[in-house]
């Protein structure tokens, strides 16, 4: 039986003799593409001199499989022969053309799927004195979808990426924020072992700049043009991760959760919770920020060793976890460290934020996804204080036992001279009467907020705001007006808030705060208040008073004017009062009269269409009620 390797001109098949007889025995121990590479048809061709000394016979033998004494031999005969040499060389050239192809789309294949692993990011670990960031590798579960974004498009290839770390290369450094507004007294006095600068991630915005086609610029030009107008729809949707869920096929949009403690035992239960009770955990990124001292419980340290029990969320999804662990003397309050959880967000669809001591409920994350999505709106931030969690969850099924929740809507002045600031106070909470969607409400709270990720890109925390508590959010929730973003509350609570009071006050009560560092930074707070109310517009000191560095990236937007908050919501800068009872106003009545002002293509409310001034029904009730 023949066994044919290739072929010539197309007029005639080879055989393992012929290429025998061609000197060429060590070709038939190759693959048959090798084969086709390494003879020329100049080597396949016959032997002149065999050619030459055999008859015309002969050589129709050679190709028929008769011999030159076969009476059978004629031009019937011959013809059937040729025919089904014919069929052969078809046959043959069919096979190879198929195995050419196969070769090449093995090929290509192969190049693009080292390509996409090589996108993956790698786990980052950056050491500044006590300062850590601890990034792990990358999975590889989640990591491709079925988005429709063109393979040679670099911001699809990057929202076809999941999860994205810190990498090395990223990190920069930059002065502690409390040196710059110290005395030179107090500089002197600075912890001798604490360097004056920490190391930290780059924004997302920059390290990623040039993917988004900007290189020397930042990702929030094509966002908007850096606040001066509102950004299109399809300026929006180039932000935002998605993964398949590999059980179901489901798309999911990723989830970013920061997650900033001071010295919280309860860190790491909070951290195991949100993992715990997701129905998609593999869809969500959390960033620690741990403010700790030797001694102190690590957030990122799981109840149990990871041998003896590796289902902890800890442990099964450390690939999901980045810690950056920062030595306790250089905190200086919530806005520094949420400005460095700000920092470490990559990507995601949604960015949410929350405190370190929280529990979830089950299947959180399709919910509040599902809640936000209830809102037709892009710029939508679902956001309000927890409930306290004392009886919230049933401790079986996980599920919500609580029927109201709180409502933004509560705000007025506090403090005296250059501290004096407008903060928010306890929340009213009650059944929601409107169902089916979260209920618009004016302010944003620092304690749970869950947005699109272009909220973190746009509105990151000020890096400047050494010693500031109660500034944070009318400093976050009024940039982030000026931006074109509306604030609701939930029409469910998915987390809920382990306050100092019932059953947790003892244990909440013994947990260290930031304020410890007081003595370091004596003074500074108020230095920061002054750049704080200036910024935003709700006072006004000379300019060579406060601190203006990176204004216009902690600054207003131009989408809204500051002034249209302060008159829809009655609170006069000038002479630093509110109209009270607002709550008469936010529920019903103000999603009645603001939705209708949703702009067709989702990209939120024009106050342009807005003509409301709120003003206090009863004054003199209240004047009344604080003599």
């Amino acid at each position: 039986m023949r066994s044919f390797f290739a072929y010539d001109d197309g007029r005639c098949l080879f055989t393992k003799t012929n290429v025998e007889r061609n000197n060429t025995s060590n070709i038939e121990k190759q693959p048959l593409i090798e084969v086709i590479a390494s003879v020329p048809l100049s080597a396949l061709k016959r032997d002149k001199q065999i050619e030459s000394s055999k008859s015309r016979t002969e050589s129709k033998m050679a190709f028929g499989g008769g011999n030159s004494n076969d009476p059978l031999m004629s031009n019937a005969s011959f013809g059937k022969t040729t025919r089904r040499r014919f069929v052969d060389d078809l046959l043959a050239k069919a096979l190879v053309s198929l195995l050419l192809i196969y070769s090449i789309v093995t090929v290509f294949t192969y190049h693009k799927v080292s390509e996409d692993h090589m996108n993956l990011s790698t786990a980052a670990v950056i050491a500044n004195t006590k300062v850590l960031l601890e990034s792990v590798q990358t999975s590889a579960r989640g990591t491709v979808t079925t988005d429709t974004h063109k393979e040679d498009d670099p911001v699809g290839k990057l929202q076809r990426t999941f999860p994205l770390h810190v990498k090395k290369e990223e990190m920069i450094d930059i002065p502690h924020p409390g040196l710059d507004l110290m005395e030179t007294e107090q500089r002197n006095q600075w912890p001798k072992d604490l360097k004056e600068t920490m190391q930290v991630p780059r924004f997302f915005e920059r390290a990623y700049a040039a993917t988004y086609g900007h290189p020397e610029g930042t990702i929030r030009q094509v966002l908007g043009n850096n606040g001066e107008r509102l950004m299109t729809p399809e300026e929006a949707k180039r932000i935002g991760s998605k993964i398949v869920d590999p059980t179901s096929s489901e798309e999911l949009e990723t989830i970013y959760c920061s997650v900033a403690s001071y010295r919280d035992p309860e860190c790491t239960l909070t951290v195991e919770d949100l993992y715990a009770r997701a129905k998609h955990p593999d869809r969500i990124r959390v960033a620690i920020i741990d403010q700790r001292v030797d001694g102190d419980t690590i957030c990122s340290q799981p109840p149990k060793p990871c041998e003896e029990d590796p289902n902890q969320a800890l442990c099964k999804y450390r690939h999901l976890i980045d810690v950056y662990e920062v030595d306790a003397r250089y905190a200086v309050g919530p806005v520094f460290a949420r400005h460095l959880a700000h920092r470490h967000y990559r990507g995601e669809y949604f960015a949410m934020q929350i405190d370190s001591h929280v529990r979830f409920t089950e299947h959180w994350d399709d919910d509040i996804v599902l809640q936000w999505k209830q809102a037709k709106n892009e710029m939508a931030v679902l956001t309000t204080y927890l409930s306290d969690i004392s009886g919230s969850i049933d401790p079986v099924t996980h599920e919500s036992r609580h029927k109201t929740r709180p409502i933004m809507c509560e705000s007025d002045y506090e403090g005296a001279g250059d501290y004096k600031h407008l903060r928010h106070g306890q929340q009213p909470e009650g059944t929601p009467l409107i169902k089916g969607e979260p209920t618009l409400h004016p302010f944003w709270a620092a304690g749970f907020s869950f947005a699109r990720g272009h909220f973190v890109i746009q509105i990151p925390y000020d890096q400047y705001l050494p010693m500031v508590f109660q500034g944070e959010e009318i400093s976050i929730g009024l940039r982030a007006f000026t931006y074109g973003y509306d604030f609701y509350t939930p029409e469910r609570g998915v987390c809920f808030h382990m306050y100092a009071i019932k059953d947790n006050k003892d244990k909440r009560k013994k947990v260290p705060l930031f304020w410890e560092n007081s003595k370091i930074y004596r003074g500074v707070g108020t230095r920061a208040m002054k750049r704080l109310n200036n910024i935003i517009g709700m006072a006004m000191v000379p300019s060579d008073d406060w601190q203006h560095d990176e204004e216009g990236r902690y600054g207003l937007g131009k989408v809204r004017k500051p002034e249209k908050f302060f008159r829809t919501f009655g609170i006069h800068t000038e002479i630093q009062q509110v109209e009270h009872h607002l709550c008469q106003f936010v529920g019903q009545p103000m999603q009645k009269k603001f939705k209708p002002a949703l702009r067709e293509n989702g990209m939120g409310i024009d106050y342009g269409l807005i003509d409301f001034e709120w003003k206090d029904p009863a004054p003199k009730k209240e004047k009344q009620a604080r003599t």
